[in-house]
């Protein structure tokens, strides 16, 4: 997600330009840094769509109007929402959720095909969709009816609350896939695990006051977390650690983006 993230904190009047173009230098470098280090390993979903994405915009901006620029920067987050709930739902479309790819680099080739591996998935990349298709709209009523881009409920809380149910539904399905998958076999373990009660969104935001490129940070950060927690928890459920319910660590990189 670091384009992404790089697009959300440099993104502002007069530099929409920049932003755009060391988001995309840093979606190509993703890209080829990950064949050097993993050859041979396919490319993904998301990596693609990072690259087509911030080319065409970066396309678009050349030609652009002044006026086309600054309703870019503007609707950044708007459009980088939608862009994220498009990827989601065209990678289920073509029947490869996008946290398929990552899972099954780390199973054997033998579970990839197993029901409740690609159920998990599926799930997993639909929540977070519809996660990415809440925080767009609400959004884009927070700028487009109420012409306040930060105000508290649509610019924070509705947003960030969507992301952290995204967060922990992929935490708890898989466990909840798990413990059915025993009951089915008779196997001993844990039970089913209670749903769980989101946090509180709107935790340390006392006003509506807060920056627009703080609000998208903050948001891409998250998105990001998701991302990595949602592989993890699609190869517990095919490959589960030893003692049934540890937790494999986070990604390099995705530890101080996840805390907090």
């Amino acid at each position: 997600m670091a384009p992404w993230i790089a697009m959300s904190v440099l993104v502002g009047p007069g530099r929409y330009e920049l932003a755009v173009g060391i988001a995309l230098a840093l979606a190509v470098a993703l890209v080829i840094v990950g064949r050097v280090r993993h050859p041979g390993t396919s490319f993904k979903i998301l990596e693609v769509s990072d690259v087509v994405f911030f080319a065409v915009m970066a396309v678009i901006g050349i030609f652009a109007s002044a006026g086309t620029h600054r309703w870019l920067e503007d609707y950044s987050g708007e459009i980088s929402n939608i862009a994220l709930l498009v990827i989601a739902l065209g990678s289920m479309a073509v029947r490869m959720p996008f946290t398929l790819q990552y899972a099954r680099e780390q199973v054997p080739r033998e579970l990839w095909h197993e029901p409740a591996f690609l159920r998990t998935n599926y799930y997993i990349t639909g929540v977070w969709g519809a996660a990415f298709g809440v925080a767009a709209i609400s959004g884009a009523y927070g700028d487009l009816v109420l012409h306040n881009s930060n105000n508290l409920w649509t610019g924070w809380v509705i947003q960030i609350a969507a992301i952290i149910v995204a967060l922990q539904f992929t935490q708890w399905y898989p466990e909840v896939v798990r413990a059915r998958v025993r009951q089915e076999r008779n196997a001993p373990g844990p039970p089913e695990p209670p749903r769980q009660q989101p946090a509180h969104p709107a935790g340390g935001l006392s006003d509506s006051g807060g920056h627009h490129g703080a609000r998208l940070r903050r948001r891409a950060d998250m998105a990001g977390c998701g991302a990595d927690r949602a592989g993890r928890a699609a190869r517990q459920i095919a490959d589960p650690p030893p003692g049934g319910r540890g937790r494999y660590p986070d990604s390099p990189g995705m530890t101080d983006a996840c805390a907090g």
